[in-house]
């Protein structure tokens, strides 16, 4: 069928013929989610809070290496199930219950929306001689639009930006190893300290796994047949390439630039480009880095709300004016906490990055254990809609491994608002993210496997992974026993 450039679709399944594109795809536009301001300020910040280069730079790629692998693996399932990412928790948590991450999730949208505006409105306001708060409010807007136009606008704005922002930083690395002498910052910044090592580490990985509740919202409209190998491989290449990328950039402007970096991030950066006519054309690029991922932030903030309103209210299919409210409410909260906060953004970043990964990492090893190795890779459709089906509305055992393994990784985690009892044993060290995926993985897996031996089996079947007997979904998807067929489109009832 004919394809629009405006999606129609929001968490209802993508029917076999409306899936298109290639796994490359998943490359450019997390190389071009990554290569931006902030990804730079995250490494920065390695060495802001004490670390040295070389290890800095070593712990910063170990963690986008294992927050990239679990990141890639939930973004290998958006071809197999064509949904996007949050709904697949519904068969963990049940089709309410699901709303407990949910609510989080979007949390973390909006504070990535704000943190992300503060930097790109500094950008977008020297652009255009506007002033800051002008260039937030620009920004803002111009995110929301493109937010609005959906899932294709936002693959070729990745594509654009992973050009565009790849030779970009390729100019800039070049123009800052020339005002340096590289062999000199590594021979006097070259000391190994275990915190400070996994402060790197948590700052890099809590950066991927924030990707990790949106990553299939972009992967669901490929081809069913697509590999899940190849869209694992094209994901974790462009993601870990992109930020390591970026964030060594950031560890070498902090440890050479030091307070001039950190009074004006942006500033400093195109700073190092020159003036004048190269200036505005930095300033640009930065905007569009940051226009990338704040798309990818408002549609995913989108995306999570009406999952969560469609647990309680049934599934609906929605209006354009509806999705539109839905973005705008979005915007107008992550513009609200960035008009609020953009006078100390650089403090408060680095504790909600390490903030947000207390709540991401449960959730992500709950999600994965059991989608690869207690459902293998098999749902059923209709009931993810269905309060009162295989799913139910509130798992209670999920939900309590979630508490558990939250409640598990407080006395190991460090921030400035609170430090755990167990941290200075450690000498300092924050482990709480590894706390927070061994701990939820192997208790789901105890209480999943216990679930699934009780639960009805799936019909086996080889052509599709999802399917559920002989039924038919509130969002209209049939199944028979020879696989799903294509759902039938939604008819709008207006929100």
């Amino acid at each position: 069928m004919a394809q629009t450039v405006v999606e129609r679709r929001s968490i209802d399944v993508v029917p076999d013929e409306e899936r298109h594109g290639t796994a490359f795809s998943q490359f450019t536009l997390w190389l071009g989610a990554n290569l931006q301001i902030t990804t730079v300020v995250t490494g920065a910040l390695a060495v802001v809070l004490g670390g040295d280069v070389v290890w800095s730079l070593i712990g910063l790629l170990a963690g986008n290496l294992l927050g990239g692998a679990v990141m890639a693996l939930h973004s290998a399932q958006g071809p197999r199930l064509g949904l996007p990412q949050m709904i697949s928790s519904r068969a963990q948590f049940g089709v309410r219950g699901a709303v407990v991450p949910l609510v989080l999730v979007v949390v973390m949208y909006i504070g990535f929306f704000a943190s992300g505006s503060v930097l790109a409105g500094q950008a977008v306001g020297k652009l255009t001689h506007l002033g800051p708060v002008p260039g937030i409010l620009l920004f803002a807007l111009v995110t929301a639009v493109v937010a609005a136009v959906g899932y294709r606008v936002v693959h070729a704005l990745g594509r654009v930006a992973s050009v565009v922002c790849a030779l970009s930083f390729l100019y800039l690395g070049g123009r800052l190893l020339g005002r340096i002498d590289l062999g000199d910052v590594v021979a006097h910044q070259h000391h190994f300290s275990l915190p400070m090592f996994l402060l790197a580490m948590s700052l890099s990985a809590s950066w991927q796994l924030a990707f990790g509740p949106y990553v299939a919202d972009y992967s669901r409209y490929l081809p069913r047949t697509t590999s899940a190998r190849a869209t694992f491989g094209w994901t974790l290449g462009g993601t870990v390439l992109g930020a390591q990328w970026s964030m060594a950039f950031g560890v070498l402007v902090a440890a050479t630039a030091g307070p001039a970096f950190l009074d004006d991030q942006v500033g400093y950066v195109v700073g190092l480009g020159g003036a004048g006519l190269v200036a505005s054309c930095l300033y640009f690029v930065v905007a569009l880095g940051k226009l990338t991922v704040n798309v990818l932030n408002t549609y995913g903030g989108f995306m999570s709300i009406v999952t969560g309103v469609s647990g309680f209210r049934g599934q609906r299919a929605l209006s354009q004016r509806g999705r539109a409210a839905y973005i705008a409410a979005v915007m107008v909260a992550g513009t609200a906490v960035a008009l609020a906060g953009r006078n100390s953004f650089l403090d408060s970043f680095a504790d909600f990055l390490l903030f947000l990964l207390t709540f991401f990492t449960p959730w992500s090893a709950i999600n994965l254990v059991d989608y690869y190795l207690i459902s293998k890779e098999r749902y059923d459709l209709p009931a993810l809609s269905d309060p009162d089906g295989r799913y139910g509305g509130w798992r209670l055992g999920a939900l309590a491994v979630y508490g558990i393994a939250l409640a598990a990784q407080f006395p190991f985690l460090s921030t400035s608002f609170y430090t755990g009892p167990l941290v200075d044993p450690l000498g300092g060290a924050d482990i709480s993210w590894i706390v927070g995926l061994v701990v939820p993985a192997v208790l789901y897996y105890v209480v999943g496997t216990r679930r699934r031996a009780t639960a009805p089996a799936l019909p086996e079947t080889s052509a599709a992974p999802v399917m559920s007997g002989a039924s038919e979904g509130p969002a209209g998807s049939r199944h028979d026993e020879r696989g799903p067929a294509a759902p039938a489109p939604l008819t709008p009832r207006g929100e």
